[in-house]
This record gives structure tokens, sequence and C-alpha cells, in this order.
């Protein structure tokens, strides 16, 4: 039977996954997280520009970011990365850098992201569901096998659903402060 403190460290990860999940989107404001996890194809694999550490990246000034490679000679893959990804960046070469800029979001735009932040949230909630699901399934299976009384077994359900409604909040906490921040940049 998992303790309530391992069920907590895993919805944490499940947590600190959407907020991940989260800074991916963006809010008119130019950040790394942006483009540090699309796939490069460089040096005869595919990886991500975080995990190949490719480059410098950093953002001039809210609406630009500077992408800056170690190897010069593996610009025109990021660069070709960065097109092929589809999140809506349009990088430009500029000697031996990449510039990104960022143009200011429409309301549509907005609404859009705010859809998908909904979106992501929800699937977050999925995901301490199912951690949720799968501790209480071990703690019956637990009482069986081991002979536990049912108070403690209630007991244990009651502390693994207080957990998940912990982070329930979490996520709606989230959820509520990437929409606040998309419809006020």
């Amino acid at each position: 039977m998992e303790t309530t403190a391992q069920v907590s460290a895993k919805m944490q990860k499940a947590l600190e996954v959407l907020h991940q999940d989260f800074s991916t989107i963006r809010t008119g404001k130019a950040s790394a997280a942006l483009v540090e996890n699309i796939n490069i194809q460089a040096y005869g694999g595919t990886a991500n520009l975080r995990v190949l550490e490719l480059a410098t990246i950093h953002a001039t000034d809210p609406q630009t970011l500077v992408i800056a490679p170690f190897d010069k000679t593996v610009l025109n893959e990021i660069e070709k990365g960065i097109s092929n990804a589809n999140v809506g960046l349009n990088p430009i070469v500029d000697g031996e850098i990449l510039r990104i800029n960022l143009p200011p979001l429409t309301e549509e735009r907005r609404r859009e992201f705010t859809k998908l932040v909904a979106q992501k949230a929800e699937s977050g909630k999925v995901m301490i569901r199912q951690i949720r699901h799968e501790a209480m399934e071990g703690a019956k299976k637990h009482a069986a096998a081991e002979s536990v009384s049912e108070d403690e077994v209630i007991r244990s359900e009651k502390e693994i659903q207080r957990v998940t409604d912990e982070y329930i909040e979490k996520i709606d906490q989230l959820q509520k402060d990437k929409e606040k921040e998309l419809m006020t940049m």
C-alpha cells in the first residue's frame, strides 16, 4: 500500500508536468520555454534544444527571443526545427544568431490559448484522478491481503481523497493564473 507521501509525490510530478506544459503556451511575452522543447535534428540525432544544449536562449525584450548556437554549423538545423514545429514562430537568421519576433496576441488568439489552457488543466486533473484511483485500488488490495480493518481502509481512502482535492485546487489555481496572464498581456 502506498503512503500518502508517495501518492502526494506522484501528484506533485503530475503538477510539474502540467506547469511545464503551461509554460509552452505563448502569453505575448518572450520566454525560452516557447522553444526549448522543440525537436532539432543535429549531429545525426533528434532531441529538443534543452536536451541537446545547442544554444543559449534568452529574451532581449518582451517581444524578441534570441537563440545563439554554440556551434554555428547547427544554426540552419535549429531554424528548420523551429519552423517545422508549427508553433507559430518564425525564426530569422541574423548573422550567427536566430531572432524570433513575437507579434502581439490578438483577442481571438488569447481566447484560443485560454481554451487550450483549460484543456491542459483538465488533462492534469485526469492524471491526478488516475493516481488517486491506483492508490485507492492499492489500499483495497493491501487490506484484503493483510486483513486490515475496514476502518483503516476508509481512513486511508479519505486521506488519499484529501491529497487529491489539494492537488486539484493547485491545478485550478495554475489555470486561473495562466488565464489571467494570457488576458492581461
